[in-house]
């Protein structure tokens, strides 16, 4: 879900950029130190889920990990992701700096609100359901990530309404396999470090 340099308007760029700083001073804030580790784990992990880029006009899909990123962290998913996709953009060119607040924002929200959402259904005792729970976290998750770049790119210009619209249709496989993976992963964690979703 990386939108290109170039693409987006001011006004959206500010938007993004704006979203993304308020955020990650929340995410810094409600980081507990002693879990630093944890995020930088899940960083890298986003990182480099991510790498792989297909393009789809003005933007690209790719695995993200985005719900269990969020279900793990919750509003320190803000600052793994802005560090993450920073890295990507100098190191790979992927998406880019003027456009950064606006990638991290579309990722960081999704991944907020699968936290606030499903977080607890994750530590439910009836494993079934939480593997259930998380696979629609992790299909939700990329859906609204699509949606907000979809937004992102109708507010810079009524003519990527089309882009948008192929962006979400897109990202409909790629959500119901982030899905899987969501699932596979929290069962997976459920199982061996439960209090990673304490």
């Amino acid at each position: 879900m990386h939108i290109s340099e170039g693409v987006l308007s001011g006004t959206a760029l500010i938007a993004g950029w704006a979203g993304t700083v308020t955020c990650t001073a929340i995410g810094l804030k409600k980081t507990d130190t002693s879990k630093i580790v944890r995020t930088a784990l899940l960083s890298s992990a986003f990182f480099l889920a991510s790498l792989v880029n297909i393009r789809i006009g003005p933007s690209s899909t790719h695995l993200s990990l985005l719900a269990p990123v969020g279900l793990i962290l919750g509003w320190s998913s803000f600052p793994a992701m802005l560090v993450a996709l920073f890295l990507q953009a100098i190191l790979f060119h992927f998406g880019g700096l003027v456009v950064l607040g606006v990638n991290t924002f579309i990722m960081g929200i999704p991944a907020v609100l699968v936290h606030v959402v499903f977080g607890k259904m994750m530590r439910s005792e009836n494993r079934i359901f939480s593997g259930i729970m998380a696979f629609i976290a992790g299909t939700l998750a990329v859906m609204t990530g699509a949606c907000l770049a979809g937004v992102f790119l109708g507010l810079s210009d009524k003519n990527f309404l089309e882009a948008a619209k192929l962006l979400f249709y897109a990202h409909i496989p790629l959500a119901l396999i982030e899905g899987a993976v969501t699932s596979f992963m929290i069962m997976f964690i459920r199982k061996t470090s439960p209090e990673f979703l304490s």
